[in-house]
Parts: C-alpha cells; sequence; structure tokens
C-alpha cells in the first residue's frame, strides 16, 4: 500500500512572513518579485528566439488563497484554507489501507522538504531524478490553480537539469524529465460552477473520496506543461492586457510570435493576447478567444483580439472584433510600450519586457479514475 503525503499551502495568517510558493509574498501578500534567477529556456523558443528578460514581475502561485484566479479582475481575498475536504480525504485514504501525513507547507522551502520525498536513488551522473518506482503518492490541497501551480513549479526546479548538464536519456522536446503524478484536492468545489477550474476542465474528481480513490486505484494522465523564461510555469493559461473601472478592455500594443507566425508586429492596437494550455482563457465575455485548446497535443493556442475600424457605404464608422490564431511550440510576446498586465494560471503580474512560453509535452501529470 502507498504513504500519501497530504500537502495544503499556508496563508499569511498561518505564519505572518512566510512565503507560500512565491519566494517572498504571502498567500494573499502584495508584493510583487521577479522571476527565479537562472531559468532559461534551454534551447526552446519562438521566431524571436526565447531569451530571458528578468523584468516582467509577477506575483507567483500561492501569493492568493482561495482567491488566486481571478478572472474578473477583482482584487483578492484573504481566506483560510478549508479543512473539511483535507480530513475528509486522509479519512478516505486511511481507510483503505494508506498511511496518510498532512503537511501545510508555507514556504518554497517547506514544499522541497516534501517533494524530496518523491527523489529517485541518486544517477551515476549526480542528477537528481523522480522515483518512478515511488511508493509514495502526492495530493496537492490547493484552494486555487495558483496554488497547484506553486507545487509543480517546485517540481520544476528541483528535476530540470541544467543545459550544461542534460542526460542523454532526456526526450529531445523537453528540459524536464517526467515529473511525478500528483492527486488534485479542490477545496472550493462550487467554483465549479462559477469558474471551469482546471480540475473542471481536465473532468477530475472534486468529492474527497473519489480523490483518494483516483490517487490511490486510478492512473496517470500526462499533461502538456508551459515554462516560461521569468522561472516560472503555467498549467492552463495566460490573458494579458488591462481594462479600466468599468471593466472596458485597453488597447495595448506588442508583438506576439508563435514559431515563426506573427500575430502583431507592434502596430496593431490589442485588447488581450490569451495564452492557452487549457481552456480556462478561451473566453473574454462574449468573445472567444481560443478555439479548442488541449494540454495533451503538445502544442500551446495563442490569439490576439485587435479592433478593426470598417466604414458602410454610406462612410458609416464601424468596429469589429478580428480574432487572429496560430498554434506552436513556443510564443513571446514583447510589450511596446510600459507596462501590461497580466494573469497567468490567476497569478497576477505585470509585463513589461519580452517574455516566452514553451510546451514541454507530457512533462506533469495528475491521478484520475
Amino acid at each position: 500500500m502507498y504513504d500519501v503525503v497530504l500537502l495544503t499551502l499556508g496563508s499569511e495568517r498561518d505564519a505572518p512572513g512566510g512565503a507560500c510558493g512565491s519566494g517572498g509574498a504571502c498567500c494573499g501578500g502584495a508584493t510583487a518579485h521577479e522571476g527565479d534567477a537562472g531559468a532559461t529556456a534551454n534551447g526552446a523558443g519562438t521566431g524571436a528566439g526565447a531569451t530571458a528578460d528578468g523584468g516582467a514581475t509577477a506575483r507567483d502561485a500561492a501569493d492568493v488563497c482561495g482567491t488566486g484566479d481571478r478572472h474578473d479582475g477583482k482584487a483578492g481575498e484573504r481566506c483560510d484554507t478549508p479543512r473539511v475536504p483535507v480530513l475528509a480525504c486522509a479519512d478516505a485514504l486511511t481507510a483503505r489501507g494508506a498511511r496518510v501525513e498532512t503537511v501545510t507547507a508555507r514556504s518554497d522551502a517547506e514544499i522541497d522538504e516534501v517533494l524530496a520525498r518523491l527523489d529517485a536513488p541518486p544517477r551515476p551522473d549526480g542528477l537528481t531524478w523522480p522515483d518512478p518506482d515511488s511508493k509514495i503518492r502526492l495530493v496537492v490541497a490547493a484552494a486555487s490553480d495558483a496554488q497547484l501551480r506553486a507545487v509543480v513549479r517546485r517540481l520544476v526546479r528541483r528535476y530540470a537539469p541544467p543545459p550544461s548538464r542534460r542526460p542523454d536519456d532526456l526526450p529531445g522536446n523537453r528540459t524536464v524529465p517526467d515529473l511525478p503524478p500528483i492527486g488534485v484536492l479542490p477545496l472550493d468545489p462550487a467554483r465549479s460552477t462559477t469558474h471551469r477550474d482546471l480540475a473542471a476542465q481536465l473532468g477530475l474528481p472534486r468529492d474527497p473520496a473519489a480523490v483518494a480513490a483516483a490517487v490511490l486505484d486510478g492512473t496517470a494522465r500526462r499533461l502538456d506543461l508551459l515554462r516560461n523564461d521569468g522561472g516560472s510555469v503555467t498549467l492552463d493559461g495566460a490573458l494579458i492586457g488591462a481594462a479600466d473601472d468599468s471593466g472596458r478592455p485597453l488597447h495595448w500594443r506588442g508583438r506576439v510570435e508563435v514559431d515563426d507566425a506573427v500575430l502583431s508586429n507592434g502596430d496593431d492596437p490589442l485588447l488581450a493576447c490569451a495564452i492557452g494550455n487549457a481552456g480556462g482563457y478561451a473566453r473574454l465575455d462574449d468573445v472567444t478567444l481560443l478555439g479548442d485548446p488541449d494540454p495533451t497535443d503538445g502544442r500551446v493556442e495563442v490569439a490576439v483580439a485587435v479592433p478593426v475600424v470598417t466604414r458602410s457605404a454610406l462612410g458609416r464608422k464601424r468596429v469589429r472584433l478580428e480574432v487572429r490564431r496560430a498554434r506552436g511550440r513556443a510564443v513571446s510576446v514583447l510589450p511596446r510600450e510600459g507596462k501590461v498586465p497580466f494573469l497567468d494560471d490567476g497569478a497576477e503580474g505585470e509585463l513589461s519586457r519580452k517574455r516566452s512560453w514553451w510546451t514541454e509535452p507530457g512533462a506533469w501529470a495528475v491521478w484520475t479514475s
């Protein structure tokens, strides 16, 4: 039988001054930070090249507790991590004979302590690699997609080899090995009716007992992962753009490339740019941005919304919204002026320099029934 670690991410209320997957800002905190130092594309890129820009700040992963995926643009709310689903899942696992340990991590270092249990024996080349035959299974109790991303981000930081030590057994289209599967325990089941979080999009179980069954008896479903040259990862997608106080989108300009296709050369006024691994950012109000993003097809889908002015035969001016789409392995976005706000898996940030995302096919996995 398996040993199961049921991991939750702590909040500022739990540990003042602690960091929950953010490298400096607490769950719900207001501190923005730079991307992790030393993160590179390891050879992946777009037509313009994927070089670390080091200039875009973002509140990463678990900066928001329970309201991380703020698609409505509202400010985050303070919260306490719900305990009932965690206890119910632990009871269900124990009833099946699993040995269960519940851990609350309040910093990246504490997340890393849990992930270290998934390591394989030392390799001859000295790299740290996950153990594919591990009898330890990890369940992440997540109040938002951003919290789940916090854990996957630390998995990547742990197991991605530096470019200078890339091993021969690493797939040519990847910079990380197969990451260990994760059981996902949503802490806010009601979110499935108001916003389709990643668990809902993937059809993952939400009931604690069903999550326990998937972890013990289910199969690992491998999914694509987006890495970016700011040092973080994207599980669902990103939405780049801004809105005024009344919620109306504001124009911004930027160069957007998908592999060798140019969706915007930087001269067009853009209302939004959607980057989709899954479908969380497929729509903006009543506008369909992404056609059919698939987190298992090895490609990222990208769309830009461009207002186009036309005139009727009588000379009346009309504005229609043109959506340009492309699919590929990588995308780069270069803002032309100032800072452009964005959401990435629900985490807020501002893009001021070039940022590149690239696909790691099948790099991470979830337990599903």
